[in-house]
């Protein structure tokens, strides 16, 4: 057998040991995260918890039960008993597109997923969108904070405070990003965002609250005055960093499509991995 390390197979060692060989059975399979932190390369457990941490927040993204794909428990390894997880498939492909793809096992387990994906004829690769899932959630938590924030210091009108962040950050109203783009009216802008876009407003958005609190803000003027000057700054940054101009990013794909395919995947890979009836 060739020692090349092929997607639809996936060796993590010279022993050939294959992602499949690593799985357990109690009922429906599932692959322990200290095995699969080994097999992806990973020596730390706190910071292989970083990906998996993130594989949690896509999976509640998405509205998927996390403890059906995530279970705690405790194992005995080397004569000691350590906190472990019960990983699913679905878990374990979330966790791994989670992953640094700069360590050759995460490149090549990232293939072999979309190896999977792609025998359900479900072509989805990009490890960007699943990483885009959790950024988006993390958005719409931060908004609601912002919210509350700015309400209680005065905002009357949270449209036309919102609309002056993305004023400050992409030099035009909401309404002309969205038309710019070719987005559908009523639907966010965040929606059609890839990773990056989305972090920097993420960014913006934490920095415009905390700014409003360090600086004890008040009243709708002098708050929508601050979120467009966040907003700037951060348009400032971009263009200085990576010469980018946030309203000229390319639009991704619509998120909602995005959630719709990895939910079918989830499907697909507990369909794999349920316990067969006997007939």
């Amino acid at each position: 057998m060739s020692d090349e390390v092929r997607p639809d197979v996936f060796h993590f060692d010279d022993d050939h040991e294959t992602f499949e060989d690593w799985g357990k059975s109690n009922g429906s399979r599932f692959w322990y995260a200290r095995d699969l932190m080994g097999l992806l390369g990973y020596e730390s457990y706190t910071t292989f918890k970083n990906a998996m941490n993130r594989a949690i927040a896509a999976c509640t993204a998405l509205g998927i039960d996390v403890m059906e794909n995530f279970r705690q428990c405790i194992r005995r390894i080397d004569g000691k008993s350590l906190p472990d997880m019960k990983l699913s498939r679905f878990a374990c492909y979330l966790t791994t597109m989670n992953g640094d793809p700069k360590k050759p096992h995460v490149a090549h387990a990232q293939a072999y997923f979309a190896t999977i994906a792609e025998s359900f004829q479900r072509y989805f690769q990009e490890v960007d969108h699943v990483e885009r899932v959790a950024i988006r959630e993390d958005i719409s938590e931060r908004e609601k904070s912002l919210n509350g924030v700015a309400q209680k210091a005065g905002v009357t009108n949270y449209a036309f405070f919102q609309n002056a962040g993305y004023r400050g950050m992409y030099n035009m109203n909401l309404t002309d990003l969205r038309e710019h783009r070719g987005i559908p009216s009523g639907r966010s802008p965040l929606d059609f965002m890839g990773k990056s876009e989305l972090a920097a407003n993420l960014f913006r958005i934490t920095q415009t609250e905390l700014k409003i609190e360090s600086d004890n803000v008040r009243g709708q003027s002098r708050l929508a005055a601050t979120a467009e000057t966040v907003g700037s700054q951060v348009r400032r940054s971009m263009k200085e960093i990576s010469n980018t101009r946030p309203e000229n990013l390319p639009v991704a794909n619509d998120i909602r499509e995005v959630k719709k395919e990895l939910k079918g995947i989830q499907k697909d890979f507990r369909k794999l991995d349920s316990p067969k009836k006997k007939k």
